[in-house]
């Protein structure tokens, strides 16, 4: 797990770049909202000065004109000053998605490296506990096969067994030697 610990500090700093860039952007957004509601109150504006020139046209009064016009006049100088500010804003949110799904990329990139690598570790920890009980046991059977005066041979055959020539089996006595040949082959074999 020690090769992991530098993996998830970088996780963490990732998931923080991360949460960083989704509140700017969740700011960004905010702002462009607001530009867009003041662009559309100022369109309301316009259109209210624009119904009180046509009134006043209707009723004759010089005053509700003017102000008419100046409504329409303050409404377009703010939909001149709102629509660049807008654009701007249009292109900084796309900026920050972009960042932001960079970040979100890279952090499940390291989120995938770093799952790997435990289950890797944990992998090799079953593996050496697996092999540690063999050993283990293998031991145990050793120091069993000692204590009854016997060694395994290490080419296969059984204890107080060799292996002839031919690669058969043959059964020789406690003192090495070959058994005794019964008469009745001695006599076959000459």
């Amino acid at each position: 797990m020690a090769r992991s610990r530098p993996l998830r500090r970088l996780l963490r700093v990732l998931e923080i770049e991360e949460e960083q860039r989704q509140l700017e952007l969740e700011a960004a957004v905010g702002e462009l909202r607001r530009l867009e509601g003041a662009l559309a109150a100022a369109a309301e504006r316009d259109r209210g000065g624009r119904l009180l020139v046509s009134l006043s046209a209707r009723s004759g009064e010089a005053t509700d004109r003017l102000a008419g016009l100046e409504e329409s006049l303050a409404a377009a100088r703010s939909a001149g000053f709102l629509a660049p500010r807008i654009a701007f804003g249009q292109q900084e949110v796309s900026r920050l998605r972009e960042e932001l799904l960079a970040k979100r990329v890279g952090r499940r990139q390291a989120e995938h490296v770093l799952r790997g690598l435990e289950a890797r570790q944990a992998r090799q920890t079953v593996r050496r506990g697996q092999q540690a009980l063999d050993e283990g046991h293998l031991s145990q059977m050793r120091r069993d096969e000692a204590k009854k005066g016997r060694e395994t041979p290490r080419d296969g055959t059984k204890p107080g067994e060799a292996r002839c020539a031919e690669g058969e089996y043959s059964r020789r006595n406690l003192s090495g030697r070959s058994p005794q040949v019964p008469q009745w082959e001695r006599q076959s074999q000459s």
